[in-house]
């Protein structure tokens, strides 16, 4: 059996800004409200944190910061993912010397390579470090998939020990659970679909949503191990309002004025992403005020 990194909530934090730089000070305060607030798992520099706008010197400091504050109370996972393997190599590197404890490494983007491909792209990243990768599958931003049958090629990789499935695909998830086995652990990638992917035996969910609650996100995940499963289901239900409204408008557009709402400043999205138009905000602050 595959090493667990974390095993419930994986909160994928946003990053700050402020004047155009990065926010550390605000950083700080969320690492903090996020391990105060029961996440199992935080997950830094990754779609939700903006990872495609930050320079490297930025990644280093955020990792930095995330690995001094949370100080071994909760595992962080740093993303290092890119369509460039060299790229990669490097950025996964830095992360393990700066002490992340794991690495989250998505699909290379756009270039759209073969399932060939991607084996040689996780290989040779996965040689490249000694700490733990889950692999991150998310093709409606890459363009590309990973099969279950490549899943299972890379389950034979020791340091290779999970993957964040945010296909949407459940069928998708039950093969690779079917064809894996213990060898490669599952996390939802969708907030929508945590009770899902645990039923087939995830273990957990990186999460957009656990930014504003990740008491709720972890209790959906913790009911359902302890086998409340009607509990667990009542979670994930009644707040499912709140989760869809996170996504109407791209990630982490929503979240980050929804997180503003709850006392952190975190600033705009880095363009090209935008603000969040004056009706979404609308829809936002009328579920928070039932929801939080």
């Amino acid at each position: 059996m595959k090493d667990i990194i974390f095993k419930g909530c994986g909160t994928a934090i946003v990053t700050p800004f402020k004047d155009g730089n990065v926010n550390l000070d605000e950083f700080k305060r969320l690492i903090e409200f996020q391990i105060e607030n029961k996440s199992d798992s935080i997950i830094v520099c990754g779609t939700t944190g903006e990872s495609p706008t930050l320079s490297i010197d930025e990644k280093k400091e955020l990792i930095k910061c995330a690995v001094e504050t949370a100080n071994k109370q909760v595992p962080i996972i740093a993303g290092t993912g890119s369509n460039n393997t060299k790229k990669a190599i490097e950025m996964s590197k830095i992360a393990e010397e700066l002490g992340a404890d794991g690495l989250l490494v998505v699909t290379p983007y756009y270039n759209k390579c073969t399932q060939q491909g991607l084996i040689e792209y996780y290989t040779s990243i996965a040689n490249s470090v000694s700490i733990p990768i889950i692999m991150y599958n998310v093709p409606s931003r890459t363009g590309v998939n990973i099969t279950p049958e490549t899943c299972f090629e890379l389950s034979k990789i020791p340091n290779i020990v999970a993957i964040k499935e945010a296909s949407g695909n459940i069928s998708q998830v039950a093969k690779i659970a079917a064809l894996c086995g213990d060898n490669l652990n599952i996390y939802s990638g969708n907030d929508d679909q945590i009770l899902p992917v645990l039923s087939l035996g995830g273990i957990g969910v990186i999460s957009v949503l656990a930014n504003i609650n990740p008491t709720l996100v972890h209790g959906i995940c913790y009911e359902f191990f302890n086998g409340n499963t009607q509990s667990s289901t009542k979670l994930q239900l009644e707040n499912l309002p709140l989760t869809n409204v996170l996504f109407d408008e791209v990630n982490p557009i929503p979240i980050k004025y929804a997180i503003s709402k709850i006392g952190f400043d975190c600033g705009n999205p880095r363009s090209p992403l935008t603000p969040v138009s004056s009706n979404l905000a609308e829809k936002i602050d009328k579920l928070l005020n039932i929801s939080i």
